[in-house]
């Protein structure tokens, strides 16, 4: 890979609490963030974690605490952060995929050698050398989402915020591109905050694992370090240790927030 290094940067998270109206959705968060680190979101569907990364990206104001990145406040959209979402749909489907991962270098100035450049070393890095004249309408699934992580790269964020991006994918494509994105982020040294329902996709990825408590109001309930070697091997005794605790440490958030909604455990 003949692409720069990024210098990652830190996160800091204080007392955080963001509410849409009267919902109050997450309460009391706090966390530091490493520059480099990834880091990995989960916890039971609806607890907050797509609106906590989204309060970091500077795309929801919070309603309490604020949030910190590279030590300035995050206040509006966040310089430092690239977003990259579940659905590909966020690939402009007129643009070529060379036109869609320089989009951004050309909003800042780059010429069009230039743009043809950066396109043809972030394709390459995600494995798509030979897509640049396609349109993304002609790619698969996995493909797009390897666009849209290109994309998102290409403008060099020093933070990539990752909401579910292999979350509609097939088990095997999945499985293909967490490999790869763990190749690409230890090429890169960019900040990486993940968010994901998988166990086995937080323990491939993540230096820590953010385990976030049911809703509402949902706090971080526990984090978990994964000293497991690189690249990670799912047959690994920490490995699996590790994941046997976040397994019954989720289950029992998952019940939780089943309860709140009025289901109890034995009505499964």
């Amino acid at each position: 890979m003949s692409v720069a290094t990024i210098k990652g940067v830190p996160v800091e998270i204080r007392d955080l609490g963001i509410s849409f109206g009267a919902a109050e959705i997450v309460s009391g968060i706090e966390l530091d963030v490493q520059p480099g680190e990834f880091v990995c979101l989960l916890g039971p569907s609806g607890c907050g974690k797509s609106t906590l990364l989204s309060s970091m990206a500077g795309f929801v104001d919070p309603s309490a605490g604020e949030i910190f990145c590279d030590g300035e406040e995050v206040r509006g959209s966040n310089a430092h952060a690239g977003m990259v979402f579940q659905s590909s749909e966020a690939l402009f489907e007129w643009m070529t995929v060379s036109q869609n991962v320089a989009y951004g270098p050309r909003m800042h100035g780059a010429g069009k050698a230039e743009q043809a450049r950066i396109a043809a070393e972030y394709l390459a890095m995600v494995g798509l050398p030979h897509a640049g004249g396609k349109f993304p309408s002609q790619l698969s699934g996995g493909m797009r989402q390897r666009v849209q992580i290109a994309r998102v790269l290409a403008n060099q964020p020093s933070l990539v915020l990752m909401d579910e991006p292999f979350g509609a994918l097939d088990a095997q494509t999945r499985q293909v591109l967490q490999i790869e994105l763990d190749k690409i982020w230890r090429h890169t040294g960019c900040t990486v905050v993940f968010v994901t329902h998988d166990i086995d996709e937080a323990l491939t990825l993540a230096d820590r694992v953010v385990v976030m408590s049911a809703g509402p109001r949902a706090r971080i309930k526990s984090i978990y370090e994964v000293n497991a070697p690189r690249p990670r091997d799912r047959a690994h005794p920490d490995v699996i240790d590790l994941y046997e605790q976040l397994r019954d440490d989720i289950r029992a958030e998952v019940v939780a927030s089943l309860r709140n909604q009025g289901i109890e455990e034995d009505q499964l």
